[in-house]
């Protein structure tokens, strides 16, 4: 059974940096999807980013291009979610998520799509 933890998580300020990383056991991310989604406190958890492990075109959402960056290693069964300019409304609880096959990129921002998921790590950044 496939298994995940992140970690990375913290308190940073406005406009600092972090990477957040999610390992995996049971498998290697090979012939899977892979994604973030976050969940700030009193709202729904959202989609971040995605990236197919065939392509490894990353997909984000809107609020976040330019910004994060999504990516995997196969070798170490690792996701990272680089986080660049940070924003007071990116402080939430960070969840990686996977599910098998290589669905089209508007279905990876469905959290109903994914089969494993991480207990998450808090991100909060304070101005």
């Amino acid at each position: 059974q496939v298994q995940l933890v992140e970690s990375g998580g913290g308190l940073v300020q406005a406009g600092d940096s972090l990477r957040l990383s999610c390992a995996a056991s049971g498998r290697t991310f090979g012939g899977y999807s892979v994604a973030w989604f976050r969940q700030a406190p009193g709202k729904e958890r959202d989609f971040v980013a995605a990236i197919r492990s065939t392509s490894r075109t990353p997909y984000y959402e809107d609020s976040v291009k330019g910004r994060f960056t999504i990516s995997m290693d196969d070798a170490k069964n690792t996701l990272y979610l680089q986080m660049n300019s940070l924003r007071l409304e990116d402080t939430a609880v960070y969840y990686c998520a996977t599910r098998r096959g290589n669905p089209i990129l508007s279905a990876l921002r469905e959290e109903s799509m994914y089969e494993y998921w991480g207990p998450g790590t808090q991100v909060t950044v304070s101005s």
